[in-house]
């Protein structure tokens, strides 16, 4: 099947559809269709490679994040041909709980990202991932 076109729409209703997926926990072989398999995803505290690398990055923020919630307030792709280059801001807030601690704590940070997203066969693909920036917001506990 050949690859859809990347257009600004497409790129913004997949960016959303990326942090819904992510809020819900959806498979991860769900999750495999959003990004390459070459794919470079960099966040603050490593880098992962292909399926593999970012399949054991998956398992380990399901099993440690709950009632996730991300609001995407920025989309700025900038084309060119079969890539673009995506600057996104999100608000990320989640839960953790620290065993044996007797409470949850609540995380709230500010995200800016910088996306290299490119065709795929139903629709824009994440190629590369960077976490440029990660800004607690005040009241929030540490990662």
């Amino acid at each position: 099947m050949p690859a859809e076109r990347l257009t600004e729409d497409a790129i913004r209703t997949f960016a959303g559809a990326w942090y819904t997926a992510l809020d819900q926990h959806v498979p991860l072989t769900d999750v495999l269709d959003f990004i390459t398999g070459d794919l470079e995803f960099k966040v603050p505290e490593d880098t992962f490679l292909g399926h593999e690398g970012f399949g054991r990055w998956y398992e380990a923020v399901t099993h440690r994040f709950f009632d996730e919630v991300h609001t995407v307030t920025k989309v700025e792709p900038v084309i060119d041909g079969d890539r673009a280059e995506v600057r996104v801001l999100v608000n990320w807030q989640a839960k953790v709980w620290d065993p044996p601690a007797a409470r949850s704590v609540w995380l709230g940070f500010d995200a800016d990202q910088t996306w290299t997203v490119v065709p795929g066969p139903s629709g824009p693909r994440i190629k590369t991932y960077t976490v440029n920036e990660l800004a607690p917001m005040p009241g929030s506990a540490s990662l």
